[in-house]
């Protein structure tokens, strides 16, 4: 029989030796359509970045329609040799918003810029889209279609995630890129599961951007509060930003404006002939770094140069101009109607975070 007094010696000893420490747990919620891009690139990131296990990838519509999203991420995960990561189908429409409402709004006050998957007429920003199509028609891929053994996970996205937080309670960080209409259905069926986690990160808002010189600022440069994950379910949007997060981190538009994903960086990506770099550089096109620096944010937090607490919530009167659109007041001096204090993201280390990404994506 091994004394008391020698297992916790035991303990003592593999602390101070520096033992490794547990994988950081982590649930990617996203609308990811693909082939490449920011949606495909994020979820990379994260994918590549040691110490962390992916619990899932929760997918709902946005970009693209949540099927196609989901036949895009499987056969990522199928070329970069991931297919150990578990997919699970999220929403694939916002909570009330529709694209007949949103056409209406555009009557009264003029056309948007992008509208992801409702988007007929692609605005000239020199990527390539599949035509307009309804939701339950999954496109061919050119990046091909998934395997026949591959297949998203039976159960839903929602319970997923509620699952996974019961499981690991205040473990579980989540990382929202796309619209937010999954996790807002897990916080109207389940009371607890914001406090469960142990932070969200999520991709979305708009404050005051400086208008970048790409096609891609035509979506804010005349609306500075409008953003489009916000846009699509306003809602769902307003739903997870008064929900009782142990920590919350929006990454707006603002400090993605100063980022791009040029043609030097996949350059340099592509000396590496590891299965992500090949992914990442056969189907590389220019868009701006939004959901690549809302990863880092989570990731990479020294990353981040500047941050402000301010009070955050979404307007979602339907019939007015502002709908979607972000608000914000100082900390604490917010209406007092549920609307909770953010911690924003404003501004990063390009430079260095470019480098970042390079070097995650080049990895093996």
């Amino acid at each position: 029989m091994i004394p008391r007094i020698s297992l916790l010696g035991a303990l003592v000893f593999g602390l101070s030796a520096g033992l490794p420490a547990a994988p950081r747990k982590i649930i990617v919620d996203q609308d990811a359509y693909g082939p490449g891009g920011s949606n495909q690139q994020a979820l990379l990131l994260v994918l590549q970045t040691p110490g962390v296990e992916v619990l899932g990838i929760t997918v709902e519509s946005g970009d693209g329609w949540q099927e196609e999203n989901v036949a895009h991420t499987l056969r990522m995960l199928e070329l970069v040799g991931r297919t150990d990561i578990r997919v699970y189908r999220g929403a694939t429409h916002p909570l009330l918003n529709s694209k007949a409402a949103t056409e209406r709004w555009e009557s009264r006050h003029g056309p948007l810029f992008y509208k992801g998957a409702w988007t007929e007429k692609w605005p000239d920003t020199g990527v390539t889209r599949a035509p307009y199509h309804p939701p339950e028609v999954v496109p061919p891929q050119r990046e091909g279609a998934p395997g026949p053994g591959l297949a998203v996970r039976p159960e839903s996205a929602v319970d997923f995630l509620l699952r996974s937080t019961r499981e690991n309670p205040g473990e579980v960080s989540i990382l929202a890129l796309g619209p937010l209409t999954n996790l807002a259905l897990a916080v109207r069926l389940d009371d607890g599961f914001a406090a469960r986690t142990r932070e969200l990160v999520v991709m979305g808002g708009s404050f005051n951007p400086r208008p970048a010189d790409n096609a891609f600022a035509g979506e804010y440069a005349h609306s500075v509060r409008l953003e489009f994950n916000f846009r699509w379910d306003p809602e769902a949007a307003r739903i997870v930003l008064r929900s009782a997060w142990p920590r919350l981190v929006l990454v707006p538009i603002d400090p993605t404006t100063a980022t791009f994903f040029r043609p030097e960086l996949f350059q340099k990506i592509s000396a590496s002939s590891s299965p992500v770099a090949r992914y990442v550089t056969a189907w590389a096109e220019g868009y701006p770094m939004w959901d690549e620096l809302a990863a880092a944010a989570l990731l990479a937090p020294g990353l981040i140069t500047q941050r402000s607490t301010m009070a955050v919530d979404v307007d979602t009167g339907a019939d007015g101009a502002g709908y979607g659109n972000t608000l914000s007041w100082p900390a604490g001096r917010g209406p007092g109607l549920g609307e909770r204090d953010v911690e924003v993201v404003f501004a990063a280390d390009v430079a260095r975070f470019e480098d970042w990404c390079v070097t995650r994506l080049s990895a093996p």
